[in-house]
C-alpha cells in the first residue's frame, strides 16, 4: 500500500496509527533525508573530479586518467537522475512501492563508491607523493562524509562504504602484486588503516541511523498524541456545546407546560365553576411534562451506559401483536390506519428495549401522519431479519435525515404536527448503539418514511 506524503513535523499523522503506518512513515522520512542530502554529496563529487584530475594530469598515465574521470562523470550523472526520479515519482511513498525504488535504484552509491576508490589504480605509487595523499585525503573525506549524508539508508550506506573501502584495498593488492622486487611497508599500513577506517566508519553509520530513527519514531509519537489530544480537545468541546443546547432546548420545552399549568390553576382559582372544562387542559399539560421528564431521563441513562441489556431470543411475531394492541388506539384517535404485516422470525436483542425502541417509531410516525396510515412489517432480508415501521406523513428532507436523530431536532411540521419534544429519535438512536442494531431510513417530502431495522437472525429462528 502507498504511503501518502510523509507528515512534516508540524503535520500530525492520523491519531488511529499503528505500528505498521509508523514504520512507513519513519521509512519515507529517512528516505526523503537520504535524497536531500544526495544532491550536495553530488554537487561536491562533481567539483572533486576536475580537482583530481588537474591534480593527477601530469604525472599518470593519460588514458587512465580520462576513463576514470569519464566513469566518475557517468556514475556521477546517473546518481542525479536517481535523486531526480525520486523527487519527482516516489517523494513521500512507503511500503512496498519505495522499496522497490530502493531495490531498483541502490546499486548506483554502490557503484559510484568503486568508481572513487578505483582511482588509486591510477595514482597510488604513480604520483608524487603529495599528490597521493591529497587524493587519498579526498577519498576518506567521501567516506567521511557518507556517514552524515547516507546513514540514513544503511542499504545504501554500507554499499557505498563498502565499495569504497574494497575497491582501495583491490587497488592496494594489485600493488602489492605488481610491485618489484620489495613492497614498502607504507602499503601495508595503509591497507591496515582503510580496514580500520571501514570498520569506524560502518559503526558510525550504524549508530547514527539509529538515532535518525529514534527522533522521527518519537516525532511521529509526539505527532500522534498532539492529534490525539486534539480531537478529544475537540470533542470534549463539542460535548459541552450539546450539552449545553440540550440543557437550553430542554428548559424552552418545559416552560410551556409549566407556564400553562400556572394559567390554568390561576384559571380554576379565579373561577371555579369551570373546573370541568379547566381541569382536561391540567391533565394534558401535566401528561406533556412527565412525558417530557421520562424522555429525559431514558437520554441520559442512555448516555450515562447504565442500561442493562438482557439478551434473549425475542418472538417479532408477538412483539409486533403488543406494539398493536398498545397503538392502534392512538392511530384511531387521528383517523389512521396502524396495520400489520408479520413473518415468523425470531432475533437476539433484549425484548423490553426493543420494544421501547420500536414503540417510539410508531409514537414518532403516527404522530407525524395527518391522513393515510402507518405499517409495521416484519420480513426477511437474505440472513437477516428486518423490522419496518412506513407511515404517510410529512416526509424528512434528504438534507435533515441524519440530524433527526439529534435531541429536540424537529422537522419542519405540516398539517397540524407540531406537538412533541423531538425526542423520540434520539432515543431509538442511543437504544439502537446499546443493542448493536443497524437503523436506516428512507423518506420522501409529501409522500412519507420508512425507518428500517435490521438484526441477525438469532438462535432458534
Amino acid at each position: 500500500m502507498d504511503l501518502p506524503r510523509p507528515p512534516s513535523p508540524n503535520i500530525a499523522p492520523p491519531p488511529d496509527s499503528d505500528v505498521r503506518v509508523c514504520k512507513e512513515w519513519v521509512e519515507a522520512r529517512l528516505m526523503l533525508n537520504f535524497m536531500r542530502n544526495g544532491r550536495p554529496a553530488l554537487h561536491a563529487a562533481s567539483t572533486v573530479i576536475p580537482i583530481m584530475v588537474a591534480i593527477l594530469y601530469g604525472d599518470v598515465d593519460h588514458l587512465a586518467l580520462a576513463c576514470w574521470a569519464f566513469a566518475a562523470v557517468m556514475i556521477t550523472l546517473a546518481r542525479y537522475r536517481v535523486v531526480n526520479l525520486y523527487y519527482r515519482d516516489y517523494v513521500g511513498q512507503g511500503g512496498a512501492r519505495l522499496q522497490a525504488f530502493m531495490s531498483r535504484y541502490s546499486w548506483t552509491w554502490t557503484v559510484s563508491a568503486v568508481v572513487w576508490g578505483s582511482s588509486m589504480f591510477v595514482y597510488f605509487r604513480k604520483a608524487p607523493i603529495d599528490d597521493q595523499f591529497l587524493c587519498v585525503i579526498a577519498l576518506v573525506g567521501m567516506a567521511g562524509f557518507a556517514v552524515g549524508a547516507f546513514s540514513a539508508s544503511l542499504r545504501c550506506f554500507f554499499g557505498y562504504t563498502s565499495g569504497l573501502a574494497l575497491s582501495m584495498l583491490a587497488a592496494l593488492a594489485y600493488s602489492v602484486a605488481m610491485d618489484t622486487p620489495v613492497v614498502t611497508v607504507t602499503t601495508y599500513s595503509l591497507a591496515v588503516l582503510v580496514l580500520i577506517y571501514w570498520m569506524a566508519i560502518r559503526l558510525a553509520g550504524r549508530r547514527f541511523h539509529e538515532v535518525q530513527r529514534a527522533n522521527l519514531e518519537l516525532q511521529f509519537s509526539n505527532a500522534a498524541l498532539i492529534a490525539s489530544l486534539t480531537e478529544q480537545t475537540r470533542a470534549a468541546m463539542q460535548a459541552v456545546e450539546s450539552k449545553n443546547r440540550f440543557i437550553a432546548n430542554a428548559t424552552h420545552d418545559l416552560r410551556q407546560p409549566v407556564h400553562a399549568l400556572g394559567l390554568y390553576a390561576d384559571w380554576l382559582q379565579a373561577e371555579p365553576e369551570f373546573a370541568s372544562q379547566i381541569a382536561p387542559k391540567i391533565v394534558q399539560s401535566t401528561r406533556a411534562v412527565n412525558e417530557l421528564f421520562n424522555s429525559l431521563f431514558d437520554l441520559a441513562k442512555l448516555d450515562a451506559s447504565v442500561i442493562d441489556v438482557r439478551w434473549e431470543c425475542v418472538d417479532l411475531p408477538s412483539l409486533v401483536a403488543e406494539l398493536e394492541l398498545q397503538y392502534a388506539p392512538l392511530a384511531q384517535e387521528k383517523g389512521l390506519a396502524l396495520r400489520t404485516r408479520v413473518v415468523g422470525a425470531q432475533v437476539w436483542s433484549d425484548r423490553v428495549l426493543l420494544k421501547r425502541l420500536l414503540g417510539n417509531l410508531l409514537s414518532n410516525a403516527i404522530r407525524h401522519t395527518a391522513g393515510g396510515g402507518v405499517l409495521l412489517a416484519v420480513r426477511h432480508s437474505r440472513d437477516a431479519a428486518r423490522v419496518e415501521v412506513w407511515d404517510t406523513g410529512i416526509g424528512i428532507p434528504e438534507e435533515e435525515q441524519t440530524a433527526i436523530f439529534d435531541e429536540f431536532y424537529r422537522v419542519a411540521r405540516h398539517n397540524g404536527t407540531e406537538d412533541g419534544f423531538g425526542l423520540g429519535l434520539a432515543i431509538v438512536s442511543r437504544l439502537c448503539e446499546a443493542l448493536k442494531h443497524r437503523l436506516s431510513v428512507r423518506s420522501r417530502v409529501g409522500r412519507g418514511s420508512v425507518f428500517r431495522l435490521d438484526f441477525p437472525v438469532g438462535e432458534g429462528a
